[in-house]
């Protein structure tokens, strides 16, 4: 009987805990999945997504890390030249910049961390792809890749 009071007063500290930090917590954002197809093959990645003002405007700011194959896809509501900074972003990014049509039209690897140097796309594009610095390297995406994911055509 004593276990079992030990564990209802472990789950209601949980709860009360979590309860405590949801109201100022920021809401996490829907996932997807997509594959970059190029020359070195298909490489798949987990992504959040951001897809509003607000999720775009704090992206992956404050996260200490970000494991490999994961990363944020920030999709726009027209295809557009943009700019993204590191303001506040702890670890360093590859920026891959996907135009309307999937291709990769820019990639700025490696960006410096806490940055609030402009990285400018270098042209019109739909969204952009960040992962973890070193990425687009070490799996040999380039320029005029493919991306692919339902979330690139359903928003």
């Amino acid at each position: 009987m004593r276990g079992r009071h030990v564990a209802q007063a472990v789950a209601a500290s949980i709860v009360t805990v979590f309860l405590a930090f949801a109201g100022s917590a920021p809401a996490l954002a829907a996932e997807a999945t997509l594959e970059i197809v190029g020359k070195t093959g298909v490489h798949a990645f987990a992504v959040e997504l951001a897809t509003n003002d607000a999720e775009r405007s704090r992206g992956l700011m404050f996260r200490k890390e970000l494991p490999e194959g994961r990363g944020m896809l920030f999709v726009f509501d027209r295809e557009e030249p943009v700019s993204f900074w590191m303001h506040n972003t702890f670890i360093s990014l590859d920026m891959i910049f996907i135009r309307k049509d999937g291709r990769i039209l820019h990639i700025a690897e490696s960006t410096d961390p806490l940055s609030d140097r402009l990285i400018p796309s270098g042209g019109s594009v739909r969204s952009v792809l960040e992962v973890i610095g070193g990425t687009a390297h070490k799996l040999g995406i380039e320029p005029g890749d493919r991306v692919e994911s339902p979330a690139l055509t359903s928003h």
